[in-house]
């Protein structure tokens, strides 16, 4: 099997290792997207605060002028494309399944576990082409926010709740989709403007304590979380709002927060590669 399979987008990125793509193929279908635009881009300008002077310049010379926050929506993005690497090999690599409190192992076709490992590797091997240096960097950012939403580590058989249908203040929609955007998105601020707000509740204490580059932390940060957020009642308003958007914002503070931990880990590890192993 070659190295790397050949693969076109939009976006220029040309090679990707087939150890991904023949796994992925087998993949089912993919829940919805992750946090929304606006979440996805809290979370990474939180990071960029965090990253070391180090880890930056390494960041700069992979993607240039571009910002955390402006490739932290890109894999989402590219789903819209009808080719087969977005439509069918790169969907697992944005959540894991967990049926019990711990993860245990990936799936055949990978999933958001493997996909960080195996970006990371192509982050540290000098050999790397600056197009898999992009890719790889892009999917990190995402993939690290995606690791912190609650139904992103979902349970077995509802597809992250996409399955479990609610309503939104009336309007049909379904429990995915709340935490992906609703509760994000009700609060009527920017992107910029909420990751102000919630970087200024974050003290040094909150970083020290909160500084882990391990997924398998995240993930049972979320799996706890997921089973105290399905609702008794498919009606959801102002009290599922009130009780569950300090969660949200909470777990986009973390996200920032562990993704600079983990870009900071991976261009730069002897300093920061450290779980704090959080129950």
């Amino acid at each position: 099997m070659p190295t790397h399979l050949k693969w076109k987008s939009k976006m220029r990125f040309s090679r990707l290792l087939p150890a991904f793509v023949a796994a992925a193929f087998l993949a089912v279908p993919s829940p919805a997207l992750a946090w929304g635009k606006t979440g996805h881009r809290v979370a990474a300008a939180i990071a960029d605060h965090y990253l070391s002077g180090y880890t930056r310049a390494r960041i700069e010379q992979i993607f240039g002028p571009e910002s955390l926050d402006e490739a932290a929506t890109w894999p989402d993005e590219m789903r819209a494309d009808p080719a087969p690497f977005w439509q069918k090999v790169a969907g697992p690599w944005h959540y894991v399944t967990v049926s019990g409190t711990v993860y245990d192992s990936a799936p055949r076709e990978g999933d958001a576990v493997v996909a960080l490992e195996r970006f990371r590797k192509i982050l540290r091997n000098p050999a790397s082409s600056l197009a898999d240096r992009q890719l790889a960097l892009r999917f990190i950012v995402h993939i690290v926010a995606d690791l912190h939403q609650p139904l992103h580590a979902g349970r077995p058989g509802d597809r992250g709740a996409n399955e479990v249908k609610v309503t939104w203040f009336g309007k049909p929609t379904n429990l995915h989709a709340v935490w992906d955007s609703s509760l994000v998105d009700d609060q009527q601020l920017s992107f910029s403007e909420l990751a102000a707000r919630l970087r200024r509740h974050i003290s040094s204490d909150d970083v020290i304590a909160l500084w882990d580059a391990e997924p398998r932390d995240w993930i049972r940060e979320s799996v706890a979380i997921r089973e105290t957020i399905y609702p008794t009642s498919p009606e959801l308003g102002y009290d599922y709002a009130y009780r569950n958007t300090p969660i949200v914002n909470r777990r986009l503070q973390w996200a920032g927060i562990r993704l600079a931990a983990y870009l900071n880990a991976t261009f730069d590890p002897a300093p920061s590669m450290r779980s704090k192993g959080r129950k």
